[in-house]
């Protein structure tokens, strides 16, 4: 069995940087596997500003940008975590359809309080390589 660490430009600086000992994502037995993504600002580091819907907007181009490195896609995706204070469900979900409109992954939403750095949402997830 192979397992692949997949480098992100932007993202794996970041979490390097943050002292945070994570990959951006492994691919391994067909599948790839995100690590929780947040709002990071992949061009200026850091973590993007705004409300919910700017930062979940961030995340899934994140995730879309960590998926395609890894070689695959938002449309191989079979399972997603969206981790954020339950009063943003209905704004997330929002942002949300519209990266997955047709034929969504199964999703699980976990509450949770607060993070150590300077966001309100985090997205991982589980896609076919």
């Amino acid at each position: 069995m192979r397992r692949d660490v997949i480098e992100v430009s932007g993202i794996s600086d970041v979490s390097r940087a943050a002292k945070v000992p994570i990959s951006a994502a492994i691919r391994a037995n067909g599948f790839v596997f995100v690590s929780g993504t947040p709002p990071i600002d992949v061009e200026r580091g850091g973590f993007v500003k705004g409300d919910i819907t700017v930062q979940t907007e961030q995340c899934l181009r994140n995730l879309r940008f960590v998926l395609e490195e890894a070689g695959t896609s938002l449309e191989k995706v079979c399972m997603v975590r969206v981790y954020a204070k339950s009063e943003h469900y209905k704004a997330i979900n929002e942002v949300y359809a519209t990266f997955f409109a047709l034929e969504p992954p199964a999703r699980t939403f976990v509450p949770v309080g607060d993070w150590p750095f300077d966001f309100d949402v985090e997205i991982d997830c589980v896609a076919l390589a």
